[in-house]
């Protein structure tokens, strides 16, 4: 089973070389396991920016080249990195409230957006435990201006893309513990997969069709420049 948890995917494509330049560059291989689950797990969160891709079920490869991610693709990076590692780890699906997202998207988004939105977060096989890696989806600098803009650190909060108890930067740093951010929103568990790919096979991406072709090609640009701008919000 841990063999089986540690391969590569169409979507978990670690064999990418942009992927194997990155992980030579940075070392992580000579790092002890608690530091290389914390390394990837930081370098997704905060050098891969929040933001929104042209879809949920891309590459790999293709979040690390696009710079940011949201919950999904970031997960599909997070897992190619640590399987790369050979760390084992597996893909845990949701549905959450759209109310977390209020903000994060511009109104015209909002409105547009489903009631329930595909979900996902990592866990990784750490000390015979498996560990929900949930805290990576938002990059510190987006996090530190939400916590700028209303002052709620160590307290509830829901929307910009939070859900959550407790509002803190410190609850996202690895600890050998879980980690979450939008944990608070779910509305649906949809399972445990072995990986990215068997979920999507299962229950497809939020959108499709000609709604997907727009937010590609169109909506999405507005939604990136939106959180650009959130981001560069001072106390």
């Amino acid at each position: 089973m841990k063999r089986q948890l540690c391969q590569a995917t169409p979507l978990l494509d670690f064999e990418h070389p942009s992927i194997q330049a990155l992980i030579k560059h940075q070392g992580w291989r000579e790092l002890p396991l608690y530091e290389q689950i914390g390394a990837v797990y930081h370098f997704v969160k905060d050098d891969i920016k929040f933001g929104y891709n042209k879809g949920d079920d891309i590459k790999a490869s293709e979040v690390l080249h696009d710079g940011y991610g949201q919950c999904n693709t970031k997960s599909t990076l997070l897992m190619a990195l640590l399987r790369a590692l050979e760390i084992p780890c597996r893909f845990h699906g949701f549905t959450i409230d759209k109310a977390l997202q209020k903000g994060a998207l511009p109104l015209w988004a909002y409105t547009l957006a489903p009631q329930s939105i595909i979900h996902s977060w990592v866990e990784v096989l750490y000390q015979d435990q498996w560990l929900a890696l949930e805290g990576i989806i938002l990059d510190k600098h987006y996090l530190n201006a939400v916590i700028a803009r209303f002052g709620q650190a160590q307290q509830p909060f829901c929307g910009y893309g939070i859900a959550t108890e407790c509002l803190s930067p410190e609850a996202l740093t690895w600890q050998g513990k879980n980690t979450y951010i939008q944990s608070k929103g779910i509305n649906q568990d949809l399972g445990i997969y072995d990986d990215p790919d068997g979920f999507y096979h299962e229950h497809g991406a939020n959108l499709r069709g000609i709604k997907r072709w727009l937010y590609q090609n169109i909506l999405r640009h507005g939604i990136n420049a939106h959180v650009a701008r959130l981001r560069q919000t001072k106390a």
